[in-house]
Parts: structure tokens; sequence; C-alpha cells
């Protein structure tokens, strides 16, 4: 097929800035948009590597709050840019910085030591209330390691927004259920139980995914029924009742090397974002079979198109010439700055990357 002419305009782009621009994508992006990218992974690969990027522009096709983390820790003088600076999170959006802040004071209040861990899938704001309160972030790949660090450091840990992987991490860590207690953040948090409180040692923000809350046992049990034999992975965003149901739940990179770990003639049913599932099956064609256990989208991935994306470098391209800034740039707030930065770099430094 003939490449179109917009698929080429890009390629142009790529190909005029050379080594001063590096292209980044998230598993969950359309493969006309990944592509067009240098490099592509989950969360923490995506960060991990923005400080090995010597480029002087980052073109980041994701959702706001990884553009954000790019330009946390890139370089001094290097930019970053998101084709489409309306993508957001829903989760992401679930907690309020202002809500938060408000939260945490009362929690430090009474006594206890509350370390906020913030799942990456949250805003600057946010990051930065966290980073206030000396937390730190964590993602799908290191949860784990981050909540059990977390744990040790204080009385008690809020795990934000997402309450589904806190208590799937939960339960790895084999924190029973009368350890966990689910916050009441309904008009703006007068409604906190704090006797619940004082009594757990998880307390979760109730927010969600919400491409992965739409897997459910129904689906598990129908794609048993209709292949038997069929190994079943979802990511850890589901709820815990779908985790425990499936074969393994893990990351992307987790499930991406799970697939090709599977020997020849296997049948891999996945819970996840639909595009990586069907970059899976292409990929994995002829060797095994990958089905989605129901094709579930993020709507917000799905904003950064192929044409949104040249739009952004044809921008980027004008303003470089005129000496501007692009309006597709991504600037952090001073006063967000460090405290944000530095949820990051307790991660990693937790981690050892």
């Amino acid at each position: 097929m003939k490449p179109s002419k917009l698929y080429l305009a890009i390629e142009e782009h790529r190909q005029r800035f050379g080594k001063n621009l590096t292209t980044m994508g998230h598993h969950y992006q359309a493969d006309k948009v990944i592509r067009h990218t240098d490099l592509r992974g989950d969360s923490l690969e995506l960060a991990r590597r923005v400080s090995r990027v010597d480029s002087g522009h980052i073109m980041f096709c994701g959702v706001y709050f990884m553009a954000e983390s790019a330009a946390l820790l890139a370089q001094p003088g290097q930019q970053v840019h998101l084709p489409e600076p309306s993508a957001e999170c829903s989760m992401a959006m679930m907690s309020p910085a202002p809500l938060l802040d408000k939260v945490l004071a009362l929690l430090n209040s009474r006594g206890r030591k509350t370390l906020p861990l913030a799942y990456v899938n949250s805003t600057l704001a946010v990051k930065a209330a966290v980073g206030r309160h000396n937390g730190a972030v964590c993602t799908s790949a290191n949860a784990r390691v981050m909540l059990e660090w977390a744990l040790k450091e204080s009385d008690a840990v809020l795990f934000l927004p997402d309450r589904n992987l806190g208590r799937n991490t939960a339960e790895l860590l084999g924190l029973s259920p009368d350890e966990q207690h689910v916050l009441n953040i309904k008009d703006d948090a007068d409604k906190l139980d704090l006797a619940a409180i004082h009594q757990a040692r998880l307390l979760l923000w109730p927010g969600f995914c919400s491409i992965h809350t739409r897997f459910n046992l129904r689906q598990i049990d129908r794609v048993r029924q209709e292949h038997p034999g069929v190994k079943v992975i979802v990511h850890p965003e589901c709820t815990p009742e779908v985790v425990a149901a499936a074969d393994q739940s893990g990351s992307t990179s987790f499930i991406i090397r799970a697939a090709a770990e599977l020997p020849a003639g296997a049948t891999l049913a996945i819970g996840t974002e639909i595009n990586l599932v069907e970059r899976l099956a292409e990929e994995h064609k002829g060797r095994i079979t990958i089905l989605p256990l129901v094709e579930s989208s993020c709507v917000h991935m799905a904003q950064t198109t192929e044409k949104s994306l040249g739009a952004a470098l044809d921008a980027l391209a004008a303003c470089e010439k005129n000496r501007k800034d692009s309006p597709f740039l991504v600037r952090i707030p001073e006063e967000f700055k460090t405290p944000a930065k530095a949820t990051l770099e307790r991660m990693f430094k937790v981690c050892g990357l």
C-alpha cells in the first residue's frame, strides 16, 4: 500500500530534525501513531528513558500526565511536546489536588504518620502535593516494591487514585481486608470515617480506570468455555475479582513479555487496552492466538492521532525557524517542579533505577 501524504510528511519532519527530536509513545497508542515513534513503552519504561534522551525536543504521544512526567525529568533546555494537549486521563482527574491536600492535612493531624503513594497516573498538582508530604509515585510495574517501602516508612499509606491497583498490590503483600479502608471523599471529604481510618494501614482513594473496570468474570468464564486451555492475563487496574480469576496479572510490559514467552500453539486472552492487544495479536500471528477479553479502548489515548502528531511537528518546525516556543510545549509551573520531581526521584531511588 502506498504511504499516505500525512505519513510521508511526518517521516520527513523526523528525518529533518534528526537526532534533535525523539518521538516517544505509550503502548496504548494506535498503530498509525506508534509507527512514527523512536521509543515506546509503559509509564515506567518511558519515564526511565527520558533522562537518557539527548535530543533537544521530545514529542510525547500519550496523555497529559505522562508528558508532564517527561518534562519533569527532561534535561535543562530540553523541551517536551504533547501532540494533543487536551488528552487527559479520567482516573487522574478523580483526585483533585486541593481535596488531596485537605485529606492529607486531616490524616496527619491525628497523630499518625500517613504517607501518600500516588500512582503515576496522576496530575502534576497531585504529584506536587504528594511530594510536599514526602511521598512518592509508583507504576503498575513497581507498585509492590513502592507500597512495601511506603508501609515501612509510615503508620499508614494513602494510595491514590486507583483503588483497584491498591487492593491488588495489597493482596501481593498479604494485607488483609481489615487493614484496608476506601476513603469516602464525597461532600469535600466531610464524611470521612475517622474511626475506620485510624484502624487501617492502607487507605485507598476511590478512583479507578474506566478501561480496566470494563472487564468482568463473565468474560473470563466465556473465553475459558470457548477456548479450552486458554491463558488469561489482565492488568492490575482490573477489579480484585477479575485479577483473582485470571491466570496472571501485570503491567503492559509484563503482558508483552508473557505473550513472547508462550509456546507455539498457545491461546492467550488479554484484559487491557485494545490497541496493545491487537498489536500483540499481529506480532505473534501464526505462532500463538491472542484475543481480547472484550474490546476496551481509551478515548483519551485515542485523542492523539497521526493527524495531531503531524500538526504538532508542523508547528515545531515553524517555531524552530522563527525561534518561538511551540503551542504544544508542555510547561511545568515553578511551584510544582521541585516537589513533583521529588516523587519520581524517590521511586527511582527505591527501585534502584
